[in-house]
């Protein structure tokens, strides 16, 4: 994808953009697994985005990327890109606190629910865990739908975050994929929890098109951050020459999660069960046989 328009008139559409979506340039660049700083350069022009960089943008955006890059109103393929929908058009997403008492209430409803589950956690029980009245809680967050789309994008955030600073420390794209592997590896206690959580999201989203929505776009930011460092490997001539990056992302995503329910069955003592560190291995074995060169 190449850059046709000035880099001046791309940056604008860029931050129209991140206006429409309701949200904060640090939370925009979490929602497109961008390291904040780029993001930054980029719209004052220091830096030019990348093809896959707008692709995403253009993705979470909700617009052609066609638009993006100055498309003209036709062409010749057909109808041409539209800019962004105002926030009015459609209902914006829940956004996620950054401190004070919705950051704990956010908190305490992420652990709730990895220990009892989305239908099991009341607003009282969240309202008892933060010390508070349940009007606190309705004060912040107006419904227990919000309230829990607020959580489960706070656990996207955090793990969204934590890969951007993982892509940001400049490894090779063996290295990276590595590192990505290790941080889906549910060892912890905060991995076990938000690994519980997003047990809890696969069945819901099978039956909820709000929770459903969520699934999809935490998945597709996943899978573009995968592939994309399997593309760079393979044109720097880490991976194997022909490798599709796309449907190598969903099978390693696939693969992950299928592991790591495993893993969340399994008691901590018990030997016959999947542990993380069996997860782990497999996991690099996969990676070494599909895609190393």
């Amino acid at each position: 994808m190449e850059q046709k328009s000035e880099g001046g008139d791309v940056a604008s559409r860029v931050r129209e953009v991140i206006t429409c979506a309701g949200c904060s340039q640090r939370e925009f660049a979490r929602r497109i697994v961008m390291d904040p700083s780029k993001l930054s350069r980029s719209l004052s022009g220091s830096r030019r985005f990348t093809a896959a960089e707008l692709a995403r943008i253009a993705d979470v955006g909700g617009v052609d990327a066609g638009w993006l890059l100055g498309a003209s109103a036709v062409t010749a393929s057909g109808p041409a890109a539209t800019p962004p929908a105002s926030p009015s058009a459609a209902a914006a997403p829940v956004s996620v606190p950054a401190s004070g008492r919705p950051l704990q209430i956010v908190r305490e409803t992420v652990r709730l629910i990895a220990e009892r589950g989305f239908h099991a956690v009341r607003v009282a029980d969240i309202a008892a865990a933060c010390g508070a009245s349940t009007a606190a809680v309705h004060y912040h967050f107006p419904g227990r739908a919000e309230l829990l789309e607020a959580a489960v994008r706070w656990c996207m955030d955090e793990d969204t975050a934590a890969r951007a600073a993982h892509l940001a420390a400049g490894q090779d794209p063996a290295e990276e994929l590595r590192g990505l592997i290790a941080l889906q590896t549910p060892r912890g206690e905060q991995q076990r929890r938000q690994w519980r959580v997003w047990l809890d999201l696969w069945a819901e989203a099978a039956r909820s098109t709000a929770v459903g929505r969520l699934h999809v776009e935490y998945y597709r930011q996943w899978r573009s951050t995968v592939a994309d460092v399997i593309r760079r490997g393979v044109d720097e001539g880490v991976f194997r020459p022909g490798t599709d990056p796309e449907g190598a992302a969903l099978r390693l995503t696939a693969l992950i999660d299928g592991l790591a329910s495993q893993v969340l069955a399994t008691a901590p003592d018990d030997a016959d069960g999947t542990s993380p560190e069996a997860m782990h291995a497999a996991l690099l074995a996969h990676v070494e046989a599909e895609l190393l060169a």
